[in-house]
């Protein structure tokens, strides 16, 4: 788990609402000790003032270990140095802290929602954390177009427009765009795209477009569709519906049966869409739905999504850090973590009681500008939807402990198989990609106990290495990967925990005895020799029979079982990191493709290099045109002419 160093909070209005204060007593010792740890603590309380606000505890690295929030940081901050009163947890954190940072704020609510977002960033060790910190997709329908776009979007909402969501999966927010072509006959395509049209594209052909490019619909005539689109994804969809077949027999009574057809495909779509909602959420509006069930030690939170009466899908949240967290607590940071990302609707519906309900509420409504009611439904549909949601978080949480026990023996039987001390905890694997030599760059991923760290991944551009050398290529990339950590093996505090100061638990290499030569003697020759490494090649035969082989350092072999789940699960780190070497690679081409001798000329940006283009028509032209033509060049000015000019012309 990577953690930054503590720094000031990042909000728009940091300056005007939060006032930072740092204590200066520090302890220097980095191992845990609970009478350092109390007197860091003790010193801070005799700073502090009965207001509100959030205290961040640091070990004697910087690193933040908790963040917590106060209605009063004095008597807050206090109780721990209450060690009888404390849980083991809280005293092995009180142990580890030797120094302490507060933020007053001007009210509680903004404590809550100022410790959501700090916990957010630095994932402190002691908190609760949501596993899954990827960002929701939405639905976006633009704003900034007479002739509007509907997309998916990911982030931060920028763009003007109306964004409908969250969904719970990719999957699931493209089969309702689809469906939402098919239905409204939306544009999908960009704006320079749609400007660059001179006739429909396949899309109007198959009927997801009504191709206003070309003037297919006029401008009022996309402007219905749009507010039909809004009303539909505002909840109003049963109205949609009755008006479209409302037009769609008018349209068969006179007679117009192509018209007719297009709106019974539309209806289609909206039968589709409708059908897909395996949840009964009609009268409900705009809810979000949380359920936690807790067995042997974990917990699960199961979240439904209701947006305008409709199901936008459901998704399985699974804590960390909850060990002895009481399970309405879990809830309550789930809940304030979760909307740190999203924006909260007006009605949260939840299983329990919530400590701080009502204030948890008022921090939602703060920061969604509309009121925001958490509630236990009793009755009726909403308390159906929440006894769906408990069997699913139980369910979920039954699947995940199958698969966790299945993951754990997989792990035992990687450290066995290959003679590791331990369960590797971060495992690297390895890759070259070419075209005979062309564009050569390295890969790396990274897996651990809970699966790809896509965050830790990594590209290396080869620069040294001779075309078509795999063996020299690989040399290149470890050097590059371990020379840091070879010269400081304790690693780099203000790098902690990066992918450049981590040691791995095993590195796996894709290829075979010449890879794995390459790799052992480039490591020796910087004094590494106890890393554990493998190499995965592929055998003999290729087919069905073939079986991958695993090349130790010592020039033994190993083989598994063509039906080994430990095969499959080695096989699978090496597809994906085939797969990411691959995808880079390709990216890389394609930049390459798209490039041109303008890009190197220092201050020359993508306008000046169209205007540059349209006069005179190739960069070959540019590069020999004189000064004074140069000159002459829309948009460019004597300064840059004479820049371009010493460019090409430096040798005199």
């Amino acid at each position: 788990m990577s953690r930054t160093k503590a720094g000031s909070p990042h909000d728009p209005r940091g300056k005007e609402r939060f006032h930072e204060e740092r204590a200066t007593y520090t302890v220097a010792s980095a191992q845990p000790d609970l009478e350092a740890g109390l007197t860091a603590i003790r010193e801070t309380v005799k700073t502090l003032k009965p207001r509100p606000g959030v205290y961040r505890m640091l070990d004697a690295r910087g690193d933040v270990l908790y963040v917590g929030k106060a209605r009063s940081l004095k008597a807050r901050v206090a109780n721990y140095t209450q060690v009888k009163a404390l849980t083991n947890r809280l005293q092995r954190m009180v142990s580890q802290c030797r120094r302490m940072e507060i933020v007053v704020t001007n009210s509680e609510a903004e404590a809550l929602l100022l410790e959501a977002q700090l916990i957010k960033r630095y994932r402190p060790p002691f908190n609760v954390l949501l596993r899954d910190d990827k960002s929701f997709p939405f639905i976006l329908l633009r704003a900034d177009h007479a002739y509007p776009r509907i997309q998916k979007h990911r982030g931060a909402r920028r763009a003007k427009g109306n964004y409908y969501g969250p969904f719970a999966s990719a999957g699931s927010v493209n089969k309702t765009l689809n469906a939402l072509q098919k239905l409204f006959l939306l544009r999908s395509c960009t704006d320079s795209f749609f400007n660059n049209r001179d006739r429909p594209c396949l899309l109007y052909q198959i009927k997801r477009c009504s191709a206003p490019c070309v003037g297919r619909i006029d401008e009022a005539g996309y402007a219905s569709l749009v507010r039909e689109a809004k009303d539909f994804l505002g909840g109003k969809s049963s109205a949609v519906q009755s008006d479209l077949e409302k037009k769609m027999a008018k349209a068969a009574e006179d007679l117009d049966f192509e018209t007719a057809a297009i709106l019974r495909d539309r209806l289609r779509a909206a039968t589709f869409i409708q059908g897909s909602q395996a949840i009964n959420a009609s009268g409900v509006g705009d809810a979000d739905v949380f359920a936690l069930a807790a067995k042997g030690g974990q917990m699960g939170v199961q979240a439904f999504f209701i947006r305008g009466g409709q199901n936008w899908g459901h998704r399985a949240i699974f804590p960390r850090n909850t060990g002895d967290v009481e399970e309405a607590e879990v809830l309550a940071d789930v809940l304030l973590q979760f909307y740190e990302e999203v924006p909260p609707p007006k009605t949260i519906l939840v299983d329990r009681e919530l400590p701080e309900q009502e204030l948890i509420a008022e921090a939602l409504c703060e920061k969604a500008g509309h009121a925001v009611a958490i509630s236990i439904p009793q009755r009726g549909t909403r308390r159906k939807l929440m006894q769906q949601a408990q069997r699913n978080a139980v369910e979920a949480l039954e699947r995940r402990q199958a698969e966790s026990g299945a993951k754990a023996k997989i792990q035992r039987e990687l450290a066995e198989f290959l003679e590791l001390e331990d369960v590797p905890q971060r495992i690297e694997v390895y890759d070259n990609s070419h075209i005979q030599g062309d564009k050569a760059l390295g890969a790396m991923v990274v897996a651990g106990p809970e699966g790809f760290e896509k965050g830790q991944y990594r590209k290396f551009n080869i620069k040294t290495a001779q075309t078509n050398d795999d063996f020299g290529m690989m040399r290149e990339v470890m050097s590059r990967r371990f020379r840091n950590l070879a010269e400081n093996p304790d690693g780099d505090e203000g790098k902690k925990n990066s992918h450049e100061t981590v040691w791995p638990d095993l590195v796996l290499i894709d290829g075979g005895k010449g890879q794995m030569s390459s790799v052992r003697d480039t490591l020796a020759e910087m004094g590494i020799e106890d890393l554990p490494l493998i190499a995965i090649a592929k055998g003999p035969h290729h087919g069905r029979e073939g079986r991958e082989v695993f090349h130790f350092p010592d020039g033994r072999e190993k083989t598994l079982p063509v039906n080994s789940p430990l095969l499959f699960y080695l096989q699978t780190l090496r597809d994906e990191v085939h797969r990411y070497a691959i995808g880079a690679h390709r990216a890389k081409r394609s930049r390459a493709i798209t490039a041109s001798p303008l890009d190197e000329i220092p201050g020359i940006g993508p306008s000046r290099k169209r205007a540059l283009l349209l006069h005179f028509g190739t960069a070959g032209k540019v590069r020999a045109a004189a000064l004074d033509d140069l000159k002459r060049a829309p948009g460019i000015s004597e300064a840059v002419a004479q820049k371009i000019y010493d460019f090409y012309h430096a040798g005199g």
